[in-house]
C-alpha cells in the first residue's frame, strides 16, 4: 500500500510524463505509431478496450474495439483539420477511468449502448492524435496511429485471454487440491 501511494503521488506530480507525445514534427508511419505509444493515456484505454473486448465476448469482441477505431480516425480528421472539440483531455481520462471500471466489475453492457460510448472515447484519442499531428504526410501519421491502436487493442485481448486462462488454470489447481485434501482426509 505504501509504494502505491508514492506512485500515485509521482503520478499527480508529473502528468505531463503520462499524457506526452514527443516527435510527430514529420509525418510517417513512425511517427504516427508514436503518437498512442507514447502516452500512457492512450496505451491504458486502448489496451482495456481489448481487455473490454475478450471479457464480453461475442459481437464485442470485434464490434467494440472496430467501433474506437472507426470514431478514432473520424476524430483524428476533425483534430486535423482544427475542428473544435472540447473536454478532450477530460474525456481522455475519463475513458481510462471508465473502461478500467467496466472491466474491473465484469460489467455485462449491451454491445448497443457499449459501442457509443467507445466510440466517444475513440473520437477524443483521435482528435488529440490529429491536432497535434504533423502539418503534412497525414495519410503515413494516420495509418501509424491507427496500426498501434489496433495493435494495442489486440494486446489487451491477447492479455485478457492469458490472464482468463491462468484464472481458470488456477481454479483448476483449488479444485485438484481440495479434491486431494478431500481423499486424504476421508
Amino acid at each position: 500500500m505504501k509504494h502505491l501511494k508514492k506512485t500515485i503521488a509521482a503520478a499527480a506530480l508529473l502528468p505531463s510524463v503520462a499524457m506526452a507525445h514527443p516527435g510527430h514534427e514529420a509525418g510517417s508511419v513512425m511517427a504516427g505509431m508514436a503518437h498512442p505509444l507514447s502516452g500512457a493515456d492512450h496505451i491504458l484505454a486502448m489496451v482495456a478496450i481489448g481487455l473490454m473486448a475478450v471479457q464480453l465476448g461475442g459481437r464485442a469482441l470485434w464490434a467494440v474495439p472496430a467501433g474506437f477505431v472507426g470514431a478514432m480516425l473520424v476524430g483524428a480528421a476533425m483534430g486535423a483539420h482544427g475542428v473544435p472539440f472540447f473536454s478532450v483531455e477530460p474525456l481522455i481520462l475519463a475513458s481510462i477511468i471508465v473502461l478500467g471500471a467496466v472491466v474491473a466489475l465484469s460489467a455485462r453492457l449491451p454491445v448497443a449502448a457499449l459501442v457509443p460510448m467507445v466510440a466517444l472515447f475513440g473520437m477524443a484519442h483521435g482528435w488529440a492524435h490529429g491536432a497535434e499531428g504533423p502539418a503534412h504526410g497525414m495519410v503515413a501519421y494516420f495509418a501509424g496511429f491507427t496500426l498501434a491502436t489496433a495493435g494495442l487493442h489486440v494486446a489487451g485481448m491477447v492479455f485478457g485471454r492469458v490472464i482468463h486462462r491462468f484464472a481458470l488454470r488456477g481454479l483448476g489447481v483449488a479444485t485438484a487440491a481440495a479434491g486431494l485434501a478431500l481423499a486424504f482426509a476421508g
